[in-house]
C-alpha cells in the first residue's frame, strides 16, 4: 500500500482528508502545495501533472490520482472499511452526506482562496468587507447544520452518533476557519459540544493545521 497526500496545512478540504486518513489508521507521505506564496505552488506545471485543476487536496493510491475531498473520503472508506466513515444504511448514509454536503458544497466554494481573491482582485473588497462576506456565509451554513443536528432524532457525543463519521471530518476544519475570521463556536451550542469531542479524539488532533509540516 502506498498513500501520499497532497495538502496545504490550512486548507479546510485538506484538513477533512487528513483527518479521515487518521480515523483510518492509515499511513501516508505528506506533501505540502503552497497555496498563497507568490506564483502558488498550485500553478506549476509539476502540480498540474497531479491535479488538472490546481487544488487541494489530491490524494494518490498506488498511483491512481483522487481529488475532491468527498470524494476522497467516500473512497478511502470503500477501499479500507474498518471505522467505517459512512453508514451502510440508506438512511444514515444519506444523512451523513447531508450535513457533509451543507459544508463541502454551500460553504467551502464561498470561502475558498479563489473566491477571497476575485472579492479583493476584481470586486476591489477590502480585508473589512472579506471577512464580512466570510462571517455571513459560515454562519449561514453553520446555522443550517446546527438546526439539523439538534432537531433530528439522532443523539450522541458526534453529528450522527457515538462514532466520527464523514460529517464530522467536514465539521471541525469549518469549525476551525470560522474561529478564524472571529466567529465563536458557542454562536453554535451543538456543534460546540460535537467539535470540543472530536477535538479531544487523536486522529483529530493529529489532522490540525499547526500540526502540519508545511505550517509556519
Amino acid at each position: 500500500m502506498s498513500l501520499e497526500l497532497y495538502s496545504y496545512w490550512r486548507s479546510s478540504a485538506s484538513y477533512r482528508v487528513r483527518i479521515a486518513l487518521n480515523l483510518k489508521s492509515l499511513p501516508y507521505a505528506y506533501h505540502g502545495v503552497n497555496l498563497v506564496k507568490d506564483g502558488g505552488d498550485q500553478w506549476s506545471v509539476a502540480y498540474k501533472e497531479v491535479n488538472p485543476q490546481s487544488r487541494v487536496p489530491t490524494l494518490v493510491h498506488d498511483g491512481q490520482r483522487f481529488t475532491q475531498s468527498l470524494a476522497i473520503i467516500e473512497y478511502l472508506d470503500e477501499t479500507f472499511p474498518g471505522n467505517r466513515l459512512i453508514p451502510q444504511n440508506p438512511v444514515d448514509r444519506a444523512r451523513v452526506r447531508m450535513l457533509s454536503q451543507i459544508i463541502a458544497c454551500d460553504i467551502q466554494p464561498l470561502q475558498n482562496t479563489s473566491t477571497t481573491r476575485y472579492l479583493t482582485d476584481n470586486l476591489r473588497l477590502d480585508e473589512a468587507g472579506v471577512t464580512a462576506w466570510l462571517r455571513e456565509w459560515i454562519t449561514r451554513g453553520l446555522d443550517a447544520y446546527n438546526s439539523h443536528v439538534e432537531r433530528d432524532a439522532v443523539h450522541g457525543k458526534f453529528s450522527h452518533g457515538d462514532t466520527p463519521t464523514m460529517a464530522d471530518c467536514c465539521l471541525v476544519p469549518q469549525m476551525f476557519a470560522a474561529q478564524r475570521v472571529g466567529i465563536e463556536p458557542t454562536r453554535f451550542p451543538r456543534l460546540a459540544l460535537i467539535w470540543e469531542n472530536c477535538n479531544h479524539m487523536p486522529a483529530f488532533a493529529a489532522a490540525h493545521p499547526a500540526k502540519q509540516i508545511d505550517a509556519p
